[in-house]
Parts: structure tokens; sequence; C-alpha cells
């Protein structure tokens, strides 16, 4: 029997991946915790689930609208990954005082778990919820990395072992990381032991909304005669959102015809505008149960939605707002899954062009998007996981005699 800790930001898209895997972990036998966000966590992995709170940083991340590229990168480790690092240092040094984990498994995000694992030698496993930073998006920008690295050896020298000299978002000993070749490309891993276990599929908890918020999907004004398209920017991008959404509508209204346009609002952001009645706005859809009836997803290149989607061989328009969403999009287009379009400048017209293009089977999008579907499959997911974990546990174990 071996005690995992499970450090993770307050992401829900981070928490996720790692549910499935607990839980595998426990039915093996093992002995499970969390740190993190207490009362997310209590919402996502049960209440029942051994969780050690930490403090986090107050309210909601808020970031300039057109903030975007490098600098973007640099807001969000200047202002939330970094403050977020030392604020729940502390929890996580008594998430191991009380529980005594023999393996801290760490989202790549939440970098206290690693440096504080590293300064009690406990051997740490990276989580890596989203393949964006295994393709090495600093390559093409030197200074970006340069101040990225400084930031880390100054976080290091606060709350790690000054010994160590290794990216604390890439463990020697193991990471895990939801994805796969086919999806990921043929970029250059950071060292032998990243394991690609493709994305760990399961029920996708909506904390924004409460169960009793939460109407009945109507499954009846699905159309079978007209392909369906859903349009989703995560609960995340609520704020942002606003003027793409009306242009979907736009869009899918204009192809009522062969088309029956799903869109998600979670922000209420089109509720004072005249929604078409053959579109369908709703604040909440059941996406998994909801993807095996689409023809498309329109999306903002969250690895969730994408990984889902292609699960489910559906391909997929995306326009990437922040964050990884532009590496993710890429991904996609390369592999031929899906197409990009511009988030602050589409209109309906070139958004309708786009859904077009990966409906049309000439296109080759949805044969792409089955085939990574299958090599998900293929990785094994969140077994694989729990049995990558299992075999770094017992390395460890050997190494400690």
């Amino acid at each position: 029997m071996t005690r995992f800790l499970f450090v993770v930001p307050p992401l829900v898209g981070h928490v996720t991946p790692l549910l499935g895997v607990a839980e595998a972990l426990r039915a093996r036998g093992h002995r499970v915790a969390w740190a993190g966000h207490a009362d997310q966590l209590r919402d996502l992995a049960g209440a029942d689930a051994a969780v050690f709170g930490c403090a986090l940083p107050g309210g909601e991340l808020s970031r300039p609208p057109k903030l975007a590229g490098p600098a973007a990168f640099r807001f969000l480790w200047a202002e939330f990954l970094l403050p977020l690092a030392e604020l729940m240092a502390p929890g996580v040094e008594s998430a191991i005082g009380a529980f005594a984990p023999d393996v801290i498994v760490t989202d790549q995000h939440a970098v206290a778990g690693a440096l504080v694992a590293e300064r009690h030698g406990i051997p740490y496993v990276t989580s890596a919820s989203t393949s964006a930073e295994l393709a090495d998006p600093l390559a093409g920008m030197p200074k970006v990395a340069a101040w990225l690295n400084g930031l880390l050896g100054g976080l290091r020298e606060r709350l790690g072992d000054p010994a160590h000299r290794g990216d604390p978002r890439f463990s020697p000993h193991g990471v895990i990381a939801f994805t796969s070749r086919a999806l990921l490309g043929d970029a250059e891993l950071p060292h032998d032991r990243v394991y690609l276990v493709g994305p760990a599929i399961a029920a996708r908890p909506s904390p924004s909304l409460s169960p009793s918020a939460r109407p009945g999907f109507p499954w009846p004004e699905l159309d079978p005669s007209r392909r369906a398209v859903l349009v989703t920017l995560g609960t995340a991008n609520a704020d942002a959102g606003g003027r793409f959404l009306a242009e979907a509508v736009a869009a899918l209204d204009a192809a009522r015809d062969r088309v029956r346009g799903i869109v998600v609002d979670p922000g209420r952001t089109l509720a004072g505008a005249a929604v078409p009645p053959d579109v369908l706005v709703r604040p909440y859809v059941p996406q998994l149960d909801l993807l095996p009836r689409l023809d498309a997803v329109v999306c903002h290149g969250g690895h969730n939605t994408v990984c889902e989607s292609l699960w489910h061989g559906v391909p997929l328009v995306l326009a990437p707002i922040r964050d990884d969403q532009p590496i993710v999009a890429g991904q996609v287009v390369a592999a031929g899954a899906g197409v990009r379009v511009r988030f602050s400048r589409v209109d309906a017209k070139g958004l309708g062009a786009a859904i077009d293009a990966v409906l049309d089977p000439a296109g080759g999008h949805r044969a792409a998007a089955e085939a990574i579907g299958d090599s998900f499959r293929a990785a094994g997911g969140t077994m694989a996981a729990a049995d990558r974990l299992e075999d770094i546990a017992a390395i460890a174990a050997r190494a400690a005699g």
C-alpha cells in the first residue's frame, strides 16, 4: 500500500484528469489525499475524500482583455502562479506532516508541490493536464525562458532544495501527460520519463452551476436530419465570450437548414439578445453525453474540451483566447482534426465557413479526429496513469532500501 498525495491548483481543468486516477489507486488498495482548494476538492473528489486545504490568492484573476503572447505568459506567472506557489506551500507542508505520503503527484502549475516535496526528499511525479508545455512553447522566446528560469530558481531558494537544478515543472521521477503522440506531434519531450497516457475521460463537474440550476437537456430537440454543432468556451471564459457567442449564434442561424446549433452560455451573456428559435442556448450542457451525437465542436482550445471531442472523433473549430490554448489549437490543426479562427476578430460569416470546412467529409477532419481518438484509447488513460504511478512508487521504494 502506497500513500499518494495529490497537489493541485484551484483550476477545475487541472483537477479533473486526476479524479479517475486517484479513484483507480484507491480501488487498488492505496491511500489517497488531496492538497489545494479545500471546498472545490470536496465538491470534485467527494465528501469522503481526504483533503488538506491550502491558502489561495484572493478573488478572480483579472487580466487586461487584450493581453496576449509573451506578455500574457509573464502576467500568468507573475500575477497568479508564483503567488499561488508561495501561498500553497504551508498547506502542502501541513499535508505532508499529517498524511506522510510516499509519493506526491503534483500538477505542473502547482509548483509548491514539487518544491516542498524535493525539500523533504519525497519522490514526486508531475501531472501535465495539458500537452502545451511538453512542446517547449518558450523555445523561440529565450528572454522569456530566462525570466521564467530565474523566477523558478528564486522560488526554489525559498520553498525547495537549492541543491536541485531541474525544472520543477518536469519531475525527474516521471511526468504523467494526458495526451498522445497523435495530438502532440513529433515535439521532443523534456526527458525519457514522460509517459503519454492519453486523456483521462471522466464526468466533468460544473462548479459554477449547482445541480438545481442545471435544467435537463432537451434531447428531443436534436434533429437527426441536421448536423449537430456545439459552441462552448468553458466556464472560465464567460467574461470574454459575449461577442464571440453572438457571432456564433448568427453563424448557426444562417445554416439552420442543415445545422442544429447548441451554444453554451454559462455567463448568460446572450440573455438580452434575440436568439433565433433554431439555435439552442443553454447555461450548461451534459457535454460527455452530448459528444457522441455531435458532428463538430467550436471551442476555445481548452485541453479537456479538445481531448473529449477528439476521443469521440468529433472535429473542431478552434478560437484560442490565451494561456495554452493557442498551442493546443496548433496541435489540432497540425494533426488535421480542425481549423483555427481568430477569437477576437472572426465574424459570423468566417465562423460559418470554418464550421462548413470541418463538416465537409472531403476535408478529412473527421477522419483525423477519429484517428486521434483511437490513439487516446490505445494509450490507456486513467488506468495507464495509475499503472505508471505504481511503477514509480515501487522504484522509489526500492531506492529507499
